[in-house]
């Protein structure tokens, strides 16, 4: 990649670590190898802190932003953020997750850095209701109205938003057919295994090889739906033998499935396996037969690619964000949201029919090839930062 970046400084700020590591580390590495003085700043306290040092690729900034509204701890955060962002001289700042978008728009805005940037990845108040819902559209119309520029990661986003009057659609930009960082096709690639390596990791897991297999990537919470897949798995268990749900991701504080402690919840069960965050999630796809992601909310959903680049289909909530990233009856099947009865259905379409299986796999590996090569989406977003500076530039010479 060309050193098209060389010489200007960018920070990049999430709330969460878990988002930056699992999300944006093939985006980051492509940007520092553009030439980018690259700095992360996100929380250090919280899952996968600890997996965020200072590198060859970028400086590891700690600075713990809250997830929830806590006004006291805000204010501290974003005076903290305008310090760094006057001493660093950012050129650009680029921010992702809601709290960070809010606090690093105002933080950018006072500290007068050149470019602001903010990438939305799904609205937290689409399934609140009251003053709260109110209070968090209009904190996303101001993320809007103060930053240089707002991305976000689908056209099915940016229509939504457009439709809840967050803001006009001219005012939100997709890179090319969306995702926050597309998916590294090489990494996810079956060529990457050996027959051997796959037997051996399923008798670890006492999977049969002739079982066919569910895989859920993600965080356990009941916003990925992940209630109505346990209970749509039961059904399905009851006409299809021979099938197991593999629940990989961390487990969100004091989830629990209808009241029950979530393992003991999938203990009803021997066909289910919890094995919580793994690092290296490439093998697990190719364990699997289909990817099932029944999200509530979900700005693209990048397990989608991944299971794309591993050429496996995917049952997915019909929602905006999913509905960019499955080509429903093509590349997967859409379904209802919190609805376990069509999931389950469309889970056992696809389990009885391998042929279907199959080409439906095949057609979304292509269409990640295609569409949602990693490099390529990095080098859109590397020429949206060119071209906002410049356009700054431009602007002060005035």
């Amino acid at each position: 990649m060309k050193k098209s970046l060389n010489g200007i400084k960018i920070a990049r700020i999430s709330t969460a670590p878990f988002f930056v590591v699992t999300q944006l580390s093939e985006q980051l590495k492509d940007i520092s190898e553009a030439g980018a003085q690259l700095t992360v700043i996100t929380s250090e306290f919280e899952p996968l802190g600890d997996n965020l040092v200072s590198n060859d690729l970028y400086s590891h900034n700690p600075l713990t932003i809250h997830r929830e509204i806590n006004l006291l701890a805000d204010f501290k955060a974003l005076i903290k953020l305008i310090k760094i962002f006057r001493s660093e001289k950012f050129d650009i700042v680029h921010s992702t997750t809601p709290k960070a978008g809010l606090l690093v728009s105002i933080a950018g805005l006072f500290a007068g850095t050149k470019v602001r940037i903010h990438t939305f990845t799904g609205q937290t108040w689409v399934h609140k209701q009251g003053v709260m819902r109110y209070l968090l559209k209009a904190l996303d119309s101001l993320i809007i109205r103060i930053n240089t520029i707002s991305f976000v990661d689908s056209h099915s986003q940016k229509l939504y938003l457009s439709e809840q009057n967050v803001c006009k659609e001219s005012q939100l930009h997709v890179l090319g057919a969306g995702s926050l960082a597309g998916v590294n096709l090489q990494r996810f690639s079956d060529q990457n295994f050996v027959k051997n390596e796959l037997q051996t990791k399923r008798q670890a897991l006492n999977i049969p090889e002739q079982c066919k297999v569910i895989l859920f990537l993600g965080r356990v919470t009941k916003d990925k739906g992940v209630c109505e897949l346990l209970e749509a798995f039961k059904a399905v268990e009851l006409s299809c033998n021979d099938i197991f749900l593999l629940i990989v991701g961390p487990l969100d504080n004091d989830f629990s499935v209808d009241g029950i402690e979530f393992e003991e919840a999938i203990s009803s069960s021997d066909n289910i396996r919890y094995l919580g965050y793994q690092k290296s999630p490439e093998i697990f796809f190719q364990l699997a037969d289909l990817l099932c992601l029944p999200s509530y909310r979900e700005g693209f959903g990048t397990a989608v690619l991944e299971a794309a680049a591993s050429g496996l289909p995917c049952v997915g909530s019909n929602i905006y964000g999913l509905s960019d990233a499955i080509v429903n009856g093509e590349t997967g099947l859409l379904v209802e949201a919190k609805n376990p009865q069509s999931l389950a259905l469309a889970l056992e379409k696809l389990l009885k029919d391998q042929v279907l299986l199959d080409y439906m796999g095949a057609k979304a590996a292509q269409r990640a090839k295609v569409l949602f090569d990693s490099k390529k989406i990095s080098q859109k977003l590397i020429s949206e930062y060119l071209r906002l500076l410049n356009a700054k530039r431009k602007q002060l010479k005035i």
